[in-house]
């Protein structure tokens, strides 16, 4: 079976252009990805964060939505401990309304931002307990259920009902995440651009070794979310590469801004930096399309996924729009690949 290829976009910031354009630009990049054949494209939620400021993909979702015509669309993901699971349903019922059978409901515990932020969004800071339960109750509500006569929420529905319903994945980066998936039966997402891979086979064995069939799916599935950055040369690619790796440094030592450009990230590494960034340089999913796809291939065929989800940040749009289109080409990605 061919290895599907999907999107996760993250609306980054980058230095010297601003943030209506670096979402606007999240925009053109769906309908591109339609077009090159990515099975999914998901947005992320992030709050006060100087790096990433796509805050509400439920929004950005339903811009898409009026953009495409076939890619699947999906959150990776709603942060659900902030908000009522009700309220969630609803407003994934109404983009399956406005995209009937392409939406996917991402769901994750973490806060997607600082603590201080985190309270101002809920002031509860007990509420990632409830999160098990929030869940049950978010896959009722979506799917058209109705709630124990005991629960509150018994005989209230979430509308609009249709004839389809949002698909609910729990996305994770630690065995949390794997145990919950597999316990509810529900597809998994495991982050391995924020692990740097760490826990990934991990996390997939206990998820398959223990995942329960449910109503809405009858066998595991999972996939990996993967930094990858491809440019027409290996060299090209490892110069645009420097923005990506310069926020990660910065990031290590407390520092979280925009995007530099290349020639700027690459300045002004310290010893221990330098070391660093080559051992970072060596592991990173990065270089020609041939190159890229290579490491991509391996690395799905040992996990034992069908399906990779790309993340790439460049301070150049165009790079990242690049990307995107050489791999599809490596892939052979075609329209038809969204039937």
């Amino acid at each position: 079976m061919a290895l599907k290829l999907s999107v996760l976009d993250q609306s980054v910031a980058a230095e010297g252009r601003g943030h209506d354009l670096t979402i606007r630009q999240t925009l053109a990049l769906a309908e591109r990805a339609e077009s090159w054949g990515y099975h999914r494209f998901w947005v992320s939620e992030h709050h006060s964060h100087p790096s990433i400021v796509g805050s509400a993909p439920e929004v950005l979702m339903a811009a898409i939505a009026a953009r495409t015509q076939r890619i699947r669309l999906g959150s990776a993901g709603v942060m659900l401990p902030h908000y009522a699971a009700y309220k969630v349903a609803e407003q994934f019922r109404v983009l399956d309304a406005l995209a009937p059978g392409r939406i996917d409901l991402g769901v994750g515990r973490a806060p997607g931002s600082d603590g201080r932020t985190a309270q101002v969004l809920n002031p509860d800071r007990h509420a990632s307990e409830r999160f098990p339960q929030q869940v049950m109750e978010l896959q009722a509500w979506v799917n058209g259920h109705n709630l124990p006569a005991n629960h509150p929420g018994h005989n209230v529905y979430a509308y609009p009902q249709s004839d389809t319903a949002p698909a609910v994945w729990m996305l994770g980066s630690s065995d949390y995440g794997a145990q919950l998936a597999a316990h509810l039966g529900l597809p998994y997402a495991f982050a391995y651009f924020i692990t740097d891979g760490q826990g990934a086979d991990q996390a997939l064995q206990i998820y398959r070794e223990t995942f329960r069939p449910s109503a809405s799916l009858q066998k595991p599935a999972a996939t990996v979310c993967v930094w990858a950055l491809a440019a027409d040369t290996d060299e090209e690619a490892l110069r645009l590469f420097e923005s990506r790796a310069r926020w990660k440094m910065d990031r290590n030592v407390g520092r979280i801004g925009a995007l530099l450009p290349p020639e700027d990230a690459g300045r002004d590494y310290s010893p221990a930096e330098q070391f660093a960034l080559e051992r970072l340089r060596e592991s990173a999913l990065i270089g020609s399309p041939a190159t890229v796809g290579r490491k991509l291939r391996q690395l799905a065929a040992r996990l034992e996924v069908d399906e990779l989800v790309l993340i790439t940040w460049t301070h150049d749009p165009a790079a990242q729009m690049r990307s995107y289109e050489l791999l599809a080409q490596e892939f052979a990605l075609t329209a038809n690949s969204l039937l």
